[in-house]
């Protein structure tokens, strides 16, 4: 998939610091233009298990396709039509997907991270231009004018023309050698994730979210459908919650069926989760450039997480391609840093908006919280106040030094 026409790489690999799917699609996406990596991860192998980030965007399946992944990625995924929102049982509304035109892709799909990690190692695999290295943990970053060497735990070196941090949301250690910073909130609620296999008649093409149902009073539940007949349900819980103790006394089960009803069923994956909506103030450091949850963490409603991170990896690729060539001055790298930061800070502020909505902070708002969701029974201008989460979409840089003004 290496462009032809692009001449030898005139300097040393570029590093790629993590392997999940944003530092997986830079890699190939630097080959592409001919650009060697070196790919760092400090796991001993991939986690292969749970559904994780489950939607990909249009957008997505778009830049995947120009690494070979797309199409596959789209024919194994799920594209649910329908979505339900109930509040205490009772459906308020349903909203159903008009699909405009006839794109090559649909607007999104659910297939599980691991599977969608698995496709693109295989294209890595097939890929003579990225080194892709298990169990290579980083513990310093140093640059100088024209490149970046990484030192391993143990001692090793790696030397490389530029650093793209694709280490994820545990990259705290990485952060804090480029000296960046990562304010933000953390909500104290949890979230517990189950992957279920059921077979559920009817619910394979439609998302269901539930406030205050009867079986999670005061908190939320989210089911969203994945492939072979498999059910990602979210459950908002407290702090204190603890998944072992609950799965050993068979309130698990209990909760599972108080959703999908009295039907055999499956675990394959459970986990909890804590959510996060945080920005670094530097997406750039020099030649060394943050992405993915590494640089920006959100919650998952509205899929803006995976989403936004493949969107760094498409906008860091061939500006280090073209810097790296001699195309374009550095300075073009500080244009990564204006347009996906600002893409960054909104969806922190969408997401941050749902998570107001979902987890009110204070007796104001869930009073206001309450009045919407009794009103939106009937009245189609409170539904639209209704945030269980806002689809992403691809950012605009109307404010980007690149973009032509426009009188």
């Amino acid at each position: 998939m290496s462009t032809p026409a692009a001449p030898a790489w005139p300097s040393s690999p570029v590093l790629v610091l993590g392997a999940g799917p944003v530092g997986q699609t830079t890699a190939l996406l630097l080959a592409r233009h001919g650009v060697p990596t070196v790919v760092l991860d400090r796991r001993p192998e991939r986690d292969r298990a749970g559904s994780k980030a489950i939607c990909q965007q249009r957008d997505v399946l778009d830049v995947w396709e120009s690494v070979g992944a797309g199409r596959r990625i789209a024919d194994e995924g799920v594209t649910w039509t329908t979505a339900r929102t109930f509040h205490r049982d009772t459906e308020l509304f349903a909203h159903t997907f008009a699909e405009p035109g006839r794109p090559a892709f649909p607007p999104f799909v659910n297939l599980s991270q691991a599977r969608t990690e698995q496709i693109l190692d295989e294209r890595i695999a097939d890929e003579a231009l990225v080194d892709l290295r298990w169990g290579h943990d980083v513990v310093g970053v140093e640059q100088s004018a024209d490149g970046v060497a990484v030192t391993l735990d143990g001692g090793g070196r790696v030397a490389g023309s530029f650093v793209v941090v694709c280490a994820g949301a545990r990259g705290e250690a990485l952060r804090e050698l480029l000296g960046v910073t990562f304010e933000g909130t953390s909500f104290d609620d949890r979230f517990l994730i189950c992957d279920v296999r059921a077979d559920l008649p009817g619910w394979a093409t439609e998302r269901r979210f539930h406030f205050d149902p009867a079986a999670n009073p005061g908190r939320q539940v989210l089911v969203h459908p994945c492939p072979d007949s498999t059910f990602r349900i979210d459950w908002q819980v407290p702090a204190g919650y603890d998944l072992d103790a609950e799965t050993a006394s068979g309130a698990l089960d209990a909760r599972i069926r108080a959703v999908i009803g009295d039907v055999d069923h499956e675990v394959v994956w459970s986990s909890v989760y804590r959510f996060h909506s945080r920005v670094v103030d530097r997406m750039r450091c020099g030649r060394v450039l943050l992405a993915g949850d590494a640089a920006h963490l959100v919650s998952p409603f509205g899929a803006r997480g995976l989403n936004s991170g493949v969107a760094d990896a498409e906008n860091a690729a061939w500006k280090i391609a073209w810097v790296g060539r001699g195309w374009a001055p550095e300075e073009l790298l500080e244009s990564y840093h204006a347009e996906r930061h600002a893409a960054a800070r909104e969806n922190v502020a969408v997401t941050t908006a749902t998570m107001d909505f979902l987890v009110p902070r204070d007796a104001e708002r869930v009073r206001a919280r309450a009045e919407v969701l009794a009103a939106a029974a009937t009245d189609p201008a409170a539904r639209a106040r209704v945030d269980s989460g806002r689809l992403a979409e691809p950012f605009w840089y109307v404010d980007s030094a690149l973009t032509t003004a426009d009188a």
